[in-house]
């Protein structure tokens, strides 16, 4: 997988699942209740490794990803952060002032268990399987230290971008250069490539898009290089649309991640010929299976036969996908 990001075609496209150790597998499940909290389970390096390594365990998957959450960067800079069971994550939502009162003074030692878990997770895993590590982008982080929680249109966040351009700056510069110790940190731990989750890059018009998600991105990039030159980088924009383009050539990813809404067409006709792309198949249709399934993965194949391309879901894998449609989708990615 890692010579498909730096930009070569593979004859089989390699295969990893956004998500791919979750709640779907009962493993998982017994590992969770373990560990008690969803955050308690993501700061305890001996569980944040197991779960990783579960899906690699049952499927012929070429990466492990790194078992965490893009919300420890702000529980990191000092923001209450909680997640409850059926409601998902849940901060005490920043203001004027708390923007102010953020510290990444003690980020990473906050985040040391994490990093941890990537040392042990490189240990054990197969030398040809990669290890990606990721964080959140910081549009989308932001959202959430704004807001409070998950929101379907970003509203609170695009408001207060709007109406207090000079505190969301300095929270998006404090979000930038956490991420980049952050994600140096881990590629120094053991990670072979890291992924930027910049999960709300939709709703936003073209002159925001460029300042809240590309230029952010294109920093982040930039100085993890300064620091591991030639990083692999992937980029996952989602809802990005008719920015997809603009996003890949501007920051600088070495791929560009698809969300399952993105034509096959479109992102073959638009994107440069030689950026290697990562998805996109519908979550929904993992879990259905059969035919809606299994036709939809010979044209994502297909699509993107002539380039470098990373098969994957569109989006994450979600709780009620069957274990067998799992196996299936491997098996058809690598047998045909």
């Amino acid at each position: 997988m890692l010579a498909t990001v730096l930009g070569e075609r593979q004859d089989t496209p390699p295969i990893w699942i956004m998500r791919q150790a979750g709640r779907y597998l009962p493993e998982y499940r017994e590992t969770r209740a373990k560990a008690g909290g969803f955050l308690d389970l993501c700061y305890n390096p001996e569980l944040a490794t197991e779960v990783t390594l579960q899906p690699l365990r049952r499927f012929d998957l070429d990466a492990a990803i790194l078992f965490s959450d893009i919300l420890v960067i702000p529980d990191a800079l000092g923001q209450n952060v909680r997640f409850e069971v059926g409601e998902g994550p849940i901060l005490e939502p920043i203001g004027l002032k708390g923007i102010d009162g953020l510290s990444r003074e003690r980020a990473l030692e906050h985040l040391a268990p994490v990093l941890e878990a990537v040392t042990r997770i490189r240990s054990a895993l197969a030398p040809e399987k990669t290890l990606i590590g990721f964080c959140g982008s910081p549009w989308t982080v932001a959202t959430y230290m704004l807001n409070g929680r998950s929101s379907p249109d970003q509203w609170v966040a695009r408001r207060f971008a709007l109406e207090h351009p000079g505190a969301f700056a300095r929270l998006m510069d404090v979000l930038v250069e956490t991420s980049i110790d952050y994600l140096v940190a881990q590629f120094v731990a053991g990670a072979d490539v890291v992924q930027l989750f910049e999960s709300w890059a939709l709703n936003l018009d073209d002159a925001a898009f460029n300042t809240q998600v590309i230029e952010p991105n294109r920093r982040i990039i930039a100085g993890v290089r300064r620091r591991i030159p030639d990083a692999p980088i992937i980029g996952f924009p989602r809802g990005a649309a008719g920015n997809l383009k603009r996003y890949a050539e501007r920051t600088g990813v070495n791929a560009l991640g698809l969300d399952y809404a993105t034509p096959l067409d479109f992102a073959d006709s638009t994107l440069p010929k030689d950026l290697p792309v990562q998805g996109n198949l519908d979550p929904l249709r993992l879990v259905v299976g059969g035919a809606a399934m299994e036709k939809r993965v010979i044209e994502i194949k297909e699509a993107f036969a002539n380039r470098p391309h990373i098969f994957n879901l569109g989006h994450g894998i979600v709780p009620e996908t069957p274990i067998a449609h799992v196996e299936r989708l491997v098996e058809l990615v690598k047998k045909g």
